[in-house]
Parts: structure tokens; C-alpha cells; sequence
């Protein structure tokens, strides 16, 4: 189950979005919408996930906040896009975790090695409500903005078609 909950626009420096909060019964989502999506195929997607490190305090120990912006500016050239905001901090594991796996990331462990050393799951993530919020606004097919093997799977399996992907990290 997804549900609307409410939506407006959004003025950002990319330009202006529809944004759409949802709701799947435990958490909330957002989708930022740029152009018409609705019965569209190959619309550029990136499914992403917060991160208080990069989103609200800059961090420059992860590149979350360029990940967006990069996913921004792509749909911003192409005129048309969506970006699912999910909230799964941590890689799903939460912000605890993700202070916990600090030190071991700086002894040189990427970041999902860092959660396990710190006694978490690599990636606790689930993709689902993704899928369901590009079925309720009637997406057909995608491009995604991943590498990400799990998030493709995902929209698979909800019926949104994926076209192909592109890898934005840097």
C-alpha cells in the first residue's frame, strides 16, 4: 500500500519540481517530479536515500549530496525525470549505525564493510515503496541513476521496466 499525502511544487536551483509526499504505513517518502512522467517510458529515475552526513551537514567522507545534485542536473537537461527520496538512513540501518561505522571506515573499510564491522547489515535497505510510488504515478519504464543491482531488481518486480542504468558515483 502506497498513499498521496500531499504535494506542491518545489523551487530548487535545477529548476522547479513537482514534489509528492507518500506514505506506505510506516514511513513517509518523496518523490521530486520534473516534466510528464504519467504513461511514460524511459523516464530518468534515481531512487535515493537520506543521509544527515551529506544532505544536512556537507560532509565530505560520502558523496550523497553529489549524487543528487549529479541526479538533478541530468533530469534538469533532460526536462523530464523523477527522484524517490527514501528514508533509510545508514543504508537502512539508521544514524546510529552510521556514527558507529565511522571509525572503521577511516581505518580504511568501504562503507558497507563499515556497518558489519560495527555489527550491522552491509545494506538493510528495501527498495519497495519505490517501485509502488512509480506504479501509482503510472511510470511504465526507466532509466536509472544506480549501479545498484538490488534497486533494478526491485523495479522489476513491481512491474516498472528498467531500460538501463547509469552509474553517477564518483
Amino acid at each position: 500500500m502506497i498513499r498521496k499525502l500531499a504535494e506542491g511544487n518545489l523551487k530548487t536551483k535545477f529548476g522547479e519540481f513537482q514534489e509528492i509526499l507518500f506514505y506506505d504505513g510506516q514511513k513517509e517518502s518523496i518523490a521530486l517530479i520534473m516534466g510528464p512522467i504519467e504513461n511514460s517510458e524511459d523516464v530518468l529515475c534515481r531512487v535515493h536515500s537520506s543521509c544527515i552526513f551529506g544532505h544536512y551537514f556537507n560532509s565530505i567522507e560520502c558523496d550523497c549530496q553529489e549524487q543528487m545534485n549529479i541526479s538533478q542536473e541530468l533530469i534538469q537537461r533532460e526536462g523530464r525525470g523523477i527522484i524517490i527520496l527514501l528514508d533509510q538512513e545508514g543504508k537502512g540501518n539508521g544514524h546510529f549505525a552510521l556514527l558507529s561505522s565511522v571509525a572503521h571506515k577511516r581505518n580504511g573499510l568501504g562503507q558497507a564493510e563499515a556497518y558489519e564491522a560495527a555489527g550491522f547489515k552491509k545494506d538493510a535497505r528495501d527498495f519497495s515503496s519505490a517501485g509502488k510510488i512509480l506504479n501509482s504515478l503510472g511510470v511504465k519504464s526507466i532509466r536509472m541513476l544506480t549501479t545498484n543491482s538490488e534497486k533494478t531488481k526491485t523495479m522489476n518486480q513491481f512491474g516498472v521496466e528498467v531500460t538501463g542504468t547509469r552509474d553517477i558515483t564518483l
